[in-house]
């Protein structure tokens, strides 16, 4: 037994194994157990791209890093507290971000001279003086779990796959975490089958006991539940919760949920989860292909639905020329892409945001559409919400922007109840409308109205050819192209009038402005936090309408000595804001590497600056 207890505010713990080693699911039901005792979290996933690589090697590696605490968490953490490591090359993978003196716990049963060959070390990394700088468990996890079962009557696969029970237990115990929550997940996962579900148990409570028995811990700590404000929490992923947001949508605008998607990562899940709400009205449909998908999310919105697609950036480049269509026809449409590592295949697995300048850009034409962003993954279900207003109001495209880090990572979310969420009010036609006119407008926003097929009296024509202003007639006139095209731009334009203005977390004039966008939030803001906490004259803008941007964006910028723009890419937003605001320097940090921003790296940066 453990001879005391000792708080602490946070800890980030990271399980790394191989990539059929069940990392995932283990990180999953620590965060889940955290949540429901009432830490405040954040996850980070990251597993290969590769589907069957080499095991035991390095690009095999697959980790899930958790970040909880009793005070406000916004990222998963620059590196980890406690690593369990369940072979040398999810050690080796991780050591570079580790810092001295923190705890990994290793499966020592992996640690042979073959297991060294397969992850490129030189020797025992145990021996060689490799890890002198922190503290070491060596647990037989393999061997204790193999002979926990040994009298199921299980082969040795079907043994090893509950070896991440072990080490869930072990690290349940360490941060003083009850079972029953896991106990319970495995007899709902497995509710057909007694053994695989009494297995884990067993292998569970196994990991457990041998933490509190071992001398090498000999404490456990607690994080106690963070201050969060009064309301019902679940845990949610991006992914999910720009579904339901998309759920809340269809509920609030009246108007049935239609998906048209071609599977992506890692953008599948929003297909999944959507796909099981069929008793709220949601059609989902899987194409055969992206164009495939995107037109038939256009043709449902034809039909009156709202109506989606969902991709990634390599999808986004396909969906190109729908998304001309409908820009064309003034239908409501909203493509959702999680960006990820490119250009082509990219890194499929990684984060980015390499796909604003498409977004905003990429199709051909004059061809303008409402961006938006998601920055964490919570808030992406009001970042889905609002982007099917925009585009059911103002009878136009929107493109809804997260990112590979927050679809996959999760965090606590406070459910709204359904009449504290904004009126959704869709631009219908009226049935019987004298003299009606497909491309006649509302005068504030200029958008037609949007009349369904079957509508007596609403009967127009509707394609891809320039439309005459009023009728909708095809029309080849040069004056009248021109003059629809700067309608159509003027409508997005017009979108700033109905969004929020830019917020500025900080003092709103001062030394130097820290700007980001989407899915950067939580390390910018842990970053400037901080810096503010040490006295710093520093702010932070943090967009989430791209197009339009807020109609104050400018008078933000203004009050600064300097701007620091930060962003995953090479610089799209700053040149972007470059070209709006010729009059104002915008400085760049960048980072390319299929990873977020560390808060480390952030605020040694922003001191340069200062």
């Amino acid at each position: 037994m453990a001879d005391k207890t000792i708080e602490l505010e946070k800890v980030v713990v990271k399980f790394a194994g191989d990539s059929g080693d069940g990392m995932q699911l283990t990180g999953t039901q620590f965060t889940e157990t955290s949540a429901l005792f009432g830490n405040d979290v954040a996850t980070f996933p990251d597993f290969p791209a590769e589907i069957r690589a080499p095991q035991g090697t390095v690009a095999g590696v697959s980790g899930f890093q958790v970040h909880i605490g009793r005070i406000e968490i916004n990222t998963p953490g620059d590196a980890a507290d406690v690593l369990i490591a369940m072979n040398p090359a999810a050690l080796k993978s991780n050591i570079p971000q580790l810092e001295k003196g923190k705890t990994i716990i290793v499966d020592i049963d992996t640690f042979k001279r073959k297991d060294f060959e397969k992850a490129k070390f030189d020797g025992n990394p145990l021996e060689d003086g490799t890890l002198n700088d922190f503290k070491i468990i060596e647990a037989p996890i393999s061997s204790i779990t193999r002979e926990s079962l040994k009298d199921m009557g299980m082969d040795n696969k079907s043994m090893m796959r509950c070896k991440n029970m072990f080490a869930l237990g072990m690290v349940y115990w360490m941060f003083s975490k009850p079972l029953d929550n896991t106990i319970e997940f495995l007899n709902r996962k497995f509710k057909n089958k007694q053994l695989i579900i009494d297995a884990n148990i067993k292998t569970l409570k196994a990991g457990y006991h041998f933490a509190e028995t071992i001398e090498a811990l000999p404490s456990a700590y607690s994080v106690l539940p963070a201050d969060l404000k009064k309301g019902t929490y679940r845990s949610i992923t991006g992914n999910q919760a720009t579904a339901w947001g998309f759920l809340a949508a269809s509920e609030n605008s009246g108007r049935p949920l239609f998906l048209g998607s071609y599977p992506i990562t890692p953008a599948s899940d929003v297909l999944h989860e959507l796909s099981k709400h069929k008793h709220f009205g949601v059609t989902s449909f899987q194409a055969e292909d992206e164009i495939a998908g995107v037109s038939s999310a256009l043709g449902a919105s034809y039909a009156g639905n709202l109506a989606i697609t969902t991709t990634s950036g390599p999808g986004l480049a396909l969906k190109s020329e729908a998304i001309g269509l409908a820009v064309m026809t003034e239908l409501p449409l909203v493509v959702v892409d999680i960006q990820r590592g490119g250009p082509s295949t990219g890194l499929p697995t990684k984060t980015e945001q390499s796909d604003l300048l498409q977004a905003l850009y990429g199709r051909n034409g004059e061809s303008p559409t409402i961006v938006i962003a998601g920055s964490t993954p919570s808030n992406c279900f009001d970042y889905a919400y609002q982007a099917a207003k925009l585009a059911m109001e103002h009878v136009t495209p929107v493109i809804l922007l997260t990112d590979g880090y927050i679809a996959n990572g999760a965090e606590p979310w406070k459910i709204p109840q359904i009449n504290e969420l904004a009126e959704i009010k869709p631009n219908f036609a009226i049935e019987g409308t004298e003299n009606w006119q497909p491309y006649a407008r509302d005068e504030r926003k200029l958008a037609r109205e949007w009349a369904i097929p079957g509508m007596k009296g609403l009967e127009h024509r509707i394609g891809g050819l320039e439309k005459e202003d009023i009728t909708g007639n095809v029309c080849y006139l040069p004056d009248n192209h021109e003059k629809m095209c700067n309608i159509r731009q003027e409508k997005v334009n017009r979108v700033s009038e109905f969004i929020p203005e830019q917020e500025i977390y900080g003092d709103d004039s001062g030394d130097l402005l820290i700007v980001g966008w989407g899915g950067t939030y939580g390390h910018l803001y842990s970053a400037v936090k901080k810096m503010r906490e040490n006295g710093k004259s520093i702010s932070l803008a943090h967009f989430n309408y791209i197009n339009p941007l807020p109609k104050n964006t400018q008078a933000v910028f203004s009050k600064f000595k300097k701007v620091l723009v930060c962003e995953l890419n090479l610089g799209q937003f700053s040149n972007y804001l470059q070209s709006k605001f010729p009059d104002i320097y915008f400085e760049k940090y960048n980072k390319v590497q299929g990873f977020p921003f560390a808060v480390h790296e952030l605020i040694t940066e922003f001191e340069s600056k200062i």
